[in-house]
């Protein structure tokens, strides 16, 4: 019979999901770009999900400074209908 922390440990690396080890960083930071543009929704896009959701920062590495920016971009963009509030196929 195997021990419980044997056990344990399996239960937990048993999810079968691929493992990312990259590093993640702000592209922002990286690119040294000081201001999130709402008019550009190319841009954008690429925090948002297929079902039109904001990302969050634990999928794309932003920092906190700058997720705020990307958010507050997004809801101007929305609200002037450079993107849409909810799409069935963003991408």
């Amino acid at each position: 019979m195997a021990s419980p922390a044997f056990n344990r440990n399996n239960d937990r690396s048993a999810n079968n999901k691929p493992q990312d080890n990259r590093k993640k960083y702000c592209r922002f930071k990286k690119n040294g770009i000081k201001y999130v543009d709402y008019k550009d929704p190319n841009f954008l896009l690429k925090f948002v999900n297929e079902q039109g959701r904001v990302l969050p920062r634990r999928l794309t590495g932003t920092s906190l400074k700058f997720q705020r920016k990307v958010t507050q971009a997004i809801a101007k963009a929305r609200h002037l209908a450079l993107m849409p509030y909810v799409a069935d196929a963003l991408k």
